[in-house]
Formats: C-alpha cells, structure tokens, sequence
C-alpha cells in the first residue's frame, strides 16, 4: 500500500499491486488493473519510488550492504 495526494490535497492509500500504468499528460495519471483511474499530485517518479520502497519491504530479504556483516540466524 502506498500513500497518494488527490488533485484537491485529499490523502488516500493505494494498493501497489493493482496499478497497470503511470503517466504524466502533464497532470500524473494512475491507471489500475480495474480501469480506475486517478490524478494525484505526484510526480511519476515519486510514484515509482513508493511501489519500489513498498515492494522492497514486503520481498524482504537480509542482503548485506558492503561492509556489513551478514544477518545472523535466529536461535530457536
């Protein structure tokens, strides 16, 4: 779920996984895999940064960044 501003400031929550595409015409436009469509306040990039944080969160995996020690397993 990502947090998206309606043209009148109006804050909703959008489930990521149900967008098709995101446009820019030059108002950017959120079109979902029902047909629905919204116009936010947003940027295409930021849009696209927010499914990606979104998607990174929910595939989760423990992957060390250079110069971090691995993730330890936990004691059962």
């Amino acid at each position: 779920m990502i947090e998206l501003t309606k043209l009148n400031g109006e804050s909703f929550i959008l489930n990521a996984g149900m967008i098709e595409t995101v446009e820019a015409t030059p108002d950017t436009i959120v079109r979902l895999t029902s047909g629905k469509r919204f116009i936010v306040r947003e940027k295409v990039s930021e849009v696209v940064e927010r499914v990606i944080v979104f998607e990174r969160r929910i595939h989760y995996i423990a992957i060390p960044q250079p110069g971090e020690d691995p993730p330890q397993p936990a004691d059962n």
